[in-house]
């Protein structure tokens, strides 16, 4: 597996960062950027585009919404190669620890705090814990294939959480995991399309 990095800090398949904004676009010209794509975009791309656009809460309002029990997500845009999603998260929600199964990832925090545990899954041992990390409003962090995480708003930010998201190509059928087990399911993520 060749790894690509983006910025300073790179931790095996995860990376986080801000690349330079060299030319500002609006949110709808990202959206039609993306619906654009004929193939998925690299992982360096995607990361690109979000740090260059300038997204506002009156951009956000159609793809807004929390619920209790578990974050919701809306889907932006989608098309054979990548697809943009917006989560809202409230404080102590998460995602189950799960792969993109061949998809990589980009995740702008928009507002609040994100935290993302990241594991590796080992033989007859099953899944471990690696490493943790915080990501704060502004922030950008990727994955690239393979990676195991979960995401979530820690209780404790006592905040609501909103990220945007773009994968490449779309998410399909994701495995989920249980640490110190071997065992890996398959979960389908529920969204609102649009």
């Amino acid at each position: 597996m060749e790894y690509r990095t983006l910025s300073t800090q790179v931790s095996d398949n995860n990376v986080t960062t801000q690349p330079p904004k060299t030319v500002s676009i609006t949110f709808a010209e990202l959206i039609e950027t993306l619906q654009g794509q004929a193939s998925p975009p690299s992982l360096e791309q995607i990361s690109s585009w979000l740090a260059a656009t300038e997204i506002t809460s009156t951009d956000l309002e159609p793809y807004l919404g929390f619920k209790e029990g578990n974050y919701w997500r809306h889907r932006v845009c989608r098309n054979g190669a990548v697809e943009m999603l917006v989560l809202c998260w409230r404080p102590g929600q998460r995602t189950p620890i799960h792969d993109h199964n061949g998809s990589h990832g980009v995740v702008k925090i928009q507002q609040g705090v994100l935290w993302e545990s990241n594991f590796r899954y080992e033989e007859g041992r099953g899944l471990c814990y690696k490493n943790g990390r915080e990501c704060r409003s502004g922030e950008i962090t990727g994955a690239d294939v393979p990676d195991i995480h979960q995401l979530g708003n820690p209780e404790v930010s006592g905040q609501d959480l909103i990220t945007i998201h773009v994968y490449a190509p779309p998410l399909g059928v994701l495995h989920t995991y249980k640490v110190g087990s071997p065992q890996i399911d398959l979960y389908t993520p529920n969204d609102n399309p649009e």
